[in-house]
């Protein structure tokens, strides 16, 4: 099979999203939360966690913390019974009370909406930090890559890349910066929906036209 070149790539890329938009277009963020505070708690809690178990562990832990002040002042013991069933609680107490104290120092409480400034708290990595700006301030700083969104992107054709760093700089190649943030919705609710890991749906597929995978 020929290698596809980038002009060709593009052009796929905007059919699949046409398609993707209309497939899904009520797609959005899986994390309840009602602030950019409680999104950025949210997905430093969903590391290795389904957003289900996240969104059953926030309801608590929102009533108890309602600031970045509450956060550096919680208790890490009563922080990690609050946030347990969501896995590694240990780090992942210390890294929200590590977050609440940096925001309170750094930025007098509030959540940054700079890429550069949100990547230095404890526990926010650039995936974090896409997923705070794109969908809590509508900024689109990049394109957030999790499971889904790297599985599907391999198997779309659209990566050949390993890593969730080079895996995002080949999308951005490709995709539009007006649908960085939607993006990732979109592949995330078509991987849950049909393309699923351990058997793709390719009859129901409405992409297949356009997937070198096709039956694979």
């Amino acid at each position: 099979m020929p290698r596809e070149s980038l002009k060709s790539k593009k052009e796929r890329t905007l059919k699949l999203i046409k398609l993707l938009e209309a497939s899904y277009p009520h797609a959005h963020c899986a994390l309840d939360y009602t602030n950019p505070l409680e999104l950025l708690v949210a997905t430093i809690l969903s590391a290795q966690c389904t957003d289900e178990r996240v969104n059953i562990v926030t309801k608590k832990l929102f009533r108890r913390c309602k600031s970045a002040k509450d956060y550096a002042q919680i208790p890490q013991e009563e922080l990690e019974e609050i946030i347990h069933s969501a896995g590694f609680y240990k780090n992942k107490a210390k890294s929200l009370r590590g977050m609440g104290q940096a925001l309170v120092e750094r930025h007098q409480g509030k959540v940054p909406q700079a890429l550069e400034a949100l990547v230095k708290l404890p526990g926010v990595g650039r995936k974090t930090a896409n997923v705070v700006l794109g969908n809590a301030f509508h900024i689109p700083t990049g394109i957030v890559v999790d499971t889904h969104v790297s599985r599907l992107s391999k198997r779309l054709g659209l990566t050949a890349a390993s890593t969730p760093e080079k895996i995002e700089q080949d999308l951005i190649k490709l995709v539009p910066q007006e649908h960085w943030i939607q993006f990732s919705h979109w592949l995330i609710w078509h991987g849950r929906a049909l393309c699923k890991a351990r058997k793709a749906q390719c009859g129901l597929c409405p992409l297949v036209e356009h997937c070198p995978q096709k039956g694979l």
